[in-house]
C-alpha cells in the first residue's frame, strides 16, 4: 500500500471522521488511524446530537464510519507512536510501519490516563510505548510490560518470541491471551527509576515490589499528545488550538475533545469540519 498521504488524521472518532469527510471532498488523500476504543461507541444513548435522538453510540458510530469510507477515506487500525516533522512533510510511526503526511490532525479524545513519575524522563532511554517498534532494542534483556491497552498480552507475547525476558504487570487479573511461560505481578507501575537510562520500576498495590529491569513498554489504548508529538503546546491537560484549529507547530491540527470542553459530539463535528479544512489548505488542496 501506497503509505504516503496528504492527510493524517489521529483518532477515528466524531471529531477525526469529520475532518476526513471535509478534507477528503477538497480532494485529499486522506488516512484515519484509531486504536478502537472509541469512547462515544461505549455510550449506551444518546439524545443530544441533532436529528439523531435516543440512537445508541456505536450505531452512531456506525454510521460515520461507513460515511467516511463511502466517500474514500482509508481508515485503518493502530496506535500511532511519534509525530516527527520532516522538511515540509510529517514522518508518523504506528506499529512498525511509518507513513509520510503534509499535514495532521489529532483528533484524540481525551487522555484520562495519568502520566506515571519518571515517564517524561525515560522516553528513549529504555523507555517505550511500542513493542513491535522497539522490542528488537531489548533481546536478552529484561523489560517489564505494563498492560493498560486490549493488546498488550499480544505484543508482550511478541517481545518474549523475540528473546526478551518479559515481566506483565497489570492492575487486574492474570490476561488470559498472556504467555504461560510470561512472569506476572499485580499492580501498577507507580513510579520508573534509573540514573542515565531506565534501571527498575517501583510496583503499587497489594505488595510494594520494585522490579530490576533494562526497559519499560508501557502499553495504554491512548497516549498523551506531547507523548506523540513533541513541543505541543497544552493547556490544563487540554491542546492549545488557534481560530483554524492549528496547534503550535505549523502543519498540526487538532480537534474534539482534545482541545477541551465541551466534551460532545456536535462540537467534536463542528471542530473536525474546520480542522478537516484547514489542513486540506495547509496541504494544497
Amino acid at each position: 500500500m501506497d503509505e504516503q498521504y496528504d492527510l493524517l488524521i489521529v483518532g477515528g472518532g466524531p471529531a477525526g471522521l469529520s475532518a476526513a469527510i471535509n478534507s477528503v471532498i477538497r480532494g485529499c488523500r486522506v488516512m484515519v488511524l484509531d486504536t478502537g476504543a472509541t469512547k462515544l461507541s461505549q455510550a449506551e444513548k444518546i439524545d443530544n446530537y441533532l436529528g439523531m435522538p435516543g440512537l445508541k453510540g456505536k450505531e452512531i458510530m456506525a454510521g460515520f464510519t461507513e460515511h467516511a469510507i463511502r466517500m474514500g477515506v482509508f481508515l485503518e487500525k493502530g496506535k500511532v507512536t511519534n509525530i516527527l516533522p520532516i522538511g515540509n512533510q510529517f514522518m508518523v510511526s504506528y506499529g512498525s510501519r511509518v507513513i509520510t503526511a503534509k499535514a495532521v490532525i489529532l483528533a484524540v479524545g481525551v487522555n484520562r490516563e495519568s502520566s506515571i513519575k519518571g515517564e517524561e524522563e525515560y522516553i528513549g532511554k529504555g523507555l517505550s510505548y511500542c513493542a513491535t517498534c522497539d522490542g528488537m532494542l531489548f533481546r536478552e534483556k529484561t523489560a517489564v510490560v505494563y498492560g493498560e491497552a486490549e493488546d498488550a498480552p499480544e505484543e508482550a507475547n511478541y517481545l518474549a518470541k523475540i528473546g526478551v525476558k518479559v515481566i506483565y504487570v497489570s492492575a487486574e487479573r492474570r490476561p488470559n491471551e498472556l504467555d504461560p511461560d510470561i512472569a506476572w505481578r499485580r499492580g501498577k507501575i507507580a513510579a520508573i527509576l534509573g540514573e542515565d537510562v531506565v534501571k527498575s520500576v517501583k510496583i503499587s498495590g497489594e505488595n510494594v515490589e520494585q522490579i530490576d529491569t533494562e526497559g519499560v513498554f508501557l502499553l495504554r489504548n491512548t497516549m498523551a499528545p506531547q507523548s506523540m508529538v513533541s513541543g505541543v503546546q497544552m493547556q490544563k491537560g487540554y491542546i492549545s488550538v488557534d481560530d483554524r484549529k492549528m496547534t503550535n507547530i505549523p502543519g498540526i491540527f487538532a480537534c474534539g475533545d482534545c482541545t477541551g470542553p465541551p466534551l460532545q459530539i456536535a462540537k467534536a463535528a463542528g471542530e473536525g469540519l474546520i480542522a478537516g479544512q484547514e489542513a486540506a489548505k495547509y496541504a494544497g488542496q
